[in-house]
């Protein structure tokens, strides 16, 4: 792998190699100071966590843009967004968003390493719980950081794990990581989520019944006596709001997910119950989600996020602004007629929350067309119910893992589970308990589709399922490593060689 080297400074700042070759004397002495502290340690996880939710991977490419758009969500004029949706991968808009995916990633994995060096040499400049914490957050970001760029560049475990993965990077050096297999990065991915889940187990926060998962500008009926979030109420900053962190059931969940990756149903399952049973995240009201006062309206269903990308400066980059609104209506923005397709308004979705609360629908245009404002900010000085989040792993996707590993066995049990997320989204049928596999799975599929829109997901599934990608206008893009495998960036190929 290409060395993507980072000194970390206070604040956290990022640079090149050769600027880091520049200045390695003075960056040496900064981390040094900053590795001495518990403050310090902090500060770096931090700093990871805010390099992720920059435009480039988790507040934009990574969740609103490419893989979106991979996955046929809208309609478009732009030419660029055209490219991307035929898998152009050939063209420079693709060639320089992968290349900046694949650079950020290990440029964020690198900063992981940099802590996991040295936390067990500084045990002793912890608090608390802290050492755990924040060494099990890190091992975790490195894994779920690996996943993901092992879920686009390299060939599918259904279709052939001893296929060239990506490099697995644990280190801090000037020496290359040679690429690792597709199994291998995934096992890599387990081994680090584990360690994560163990550290996690008896120290996160979360897990005390007296940490409560809610809206943080919920207002409240005069007499009301039932439970308020707790979130942001520990005395510590640091611990608070611990969904916006890869806590130890985002943990959970990521190994089901990376477990799912694998076909091991079985440990699928079992990490994707033990969120479901923590009975931690508490199912999406319908007064919330219908709030007519835009300051009490939930439009990302908060609650149910097991772990989110703390995202503001979404906004900030232009991201959400420039791709959901009006003002972009004509050039990345899905049709009535194509919403009513994917939530089967015709038929089963009429009523379906997603559906009625997610879109707008412009008819100023020609033809009509529908913008997302799952993700809207309230215009200054209101405020939303809850902060803006790129959903990185949701409750309901717990749900649609355990029905896909327990099918085989109890099939009864897969399609209550897939049920519930129906029921808590306002689809009154229920899917009959006879369902054979085949028709299953493709509902199953439907159901993601519709949740994951806007958040990238949904590609990833159709590619472990190995499916082909159907567009708007009834185009088909067989599943194959043409489509699914994205090349490799040219310098890092330069670099290999």
């Amino acid at each position: 792998m290409k060395r993507y080297l980072i000194f970390i400074i206070p604040l956290l700042m990022f640079t090149s190699c050769k600027k880091f070759l520049d200045v390695q004397p003075e960056s040496d002495v900064d981390k040094e100071q900053l590795f001495n502290t518990e403050d310090g340690f902090e500060e770096a996880l931090n700093g990871v966590y805010s390099r992720c939710t920059k435009a480039d991977l988790y507040a934009g490419n990574l969740t609103f843009s490419n893989l979106d758009i991979m996955a046929q969500n809208y309609t478009f004029s732009n030419t660029d967004f055209q490219k991307i949706a035929s898998f152009q991968y050939s063209q420079n808009i693709l060639k320089d968003k992968n290349s900046q995916i694949w650079s950020s990633v290990y440029n964020a994995i690198g900063n992981c390493n940099e802590i996991l060096q040295v936390i067990d040499k500084q045990k002793a400049v912890f608090s608390g719980n802290n050492y755990a914490i924040i060494k099990g957050e890190a091992l975790a970001l490195r894994a779920y950081l690996h996943f993901d760029l092992l879920r686009m560049f390299g060939a599918s475990y259904k279709s052939n794990p001893n296929a060239k993965g990506i490099p697995y990077v644990t280190t801090v050096s000037i020496k290359s990581t040679p690429f690792s297999s597709v199994g291998e990065v995934i096992n890599n991915a387990i081994v680090d989520l584990r360690n994560a889940r163990a550290l996690l187990s008896t120290t996160d926060p979360i897990l005390s019944p007296a940490y409560i998962v809610g809206y943080p500008n919920k207002t409240y009926p005069d007499g009301y006596v039932g439970p308020k979030q707790t979130e942001t109420m520990v005395s510590s900053l640091f611990l608070q709001n611990r969904r916006h962190r890869l806590n130890y059931y985002a943990v959970c969940g990521e190994l089901a997910r990376v477990y799912l990756y694998k076909n091991d149903y079985q440990n699928a399952l079992s990490n994707a119950t033990d969120v479901i049973n923590a009975n931690k995240f508490p199912w999406t009201q319908k007064d919330d989600a219908f709030n007519n006062n835009v300051e009490q309206k939930d439009r990302v269903f908060y609650n149910e996020l097991v772990f989110g990308w703390y995202a503001p400066q979404a906004n900030d980059d232009n991201a959400l602004v420039t791709l959901f609104s009006a003002a972009n209506i004509a050039q990345y923005q899905p049709t009535p007629m194509q919403l009513d397709n994917i939530y089967e308004k015709n038929t089963v979705g009429a009523e379906d929350w997603r559906y009625r609360q997610w879109f707008f629908t412009a008819t100023d245009v020609t033809p009509n067309r529908s913008y997302l404002v799952k993700y809207l900010v309230n215009s200054s000085p209101l405020k939303n119910l809850h902060p803006l989040m790129a959903p990185g792993f949701r409750l309901t996707e717990a749900y649609y893992i355990a029905a896909e590993a327990i099918y085989d066995s109890n099939p009864t049990k897969a399609i209550e589970y897939l049920n519930t997320v129906r029921t808590h989204r306002g689809i009154i049928d229920l899917l009959p308990a006879t369902l054979g596999r085949s028709a299953f799975m493709n509902e199953l599929v439907k159901e993601a589709r519709k949740e994951f829109y806007g958040e990238s997901q949904i590609f990833y599934m159709y590619k472990r399922l190995n499916l082909d990608i159907v567009a708007a206008n009834g185009q088909i893009y067989p599943a194959s490593n043409s489509i699914y495998v994205f090349p490799v960036p040219d310098d890092e190929k330069a670099y290999n060689n």
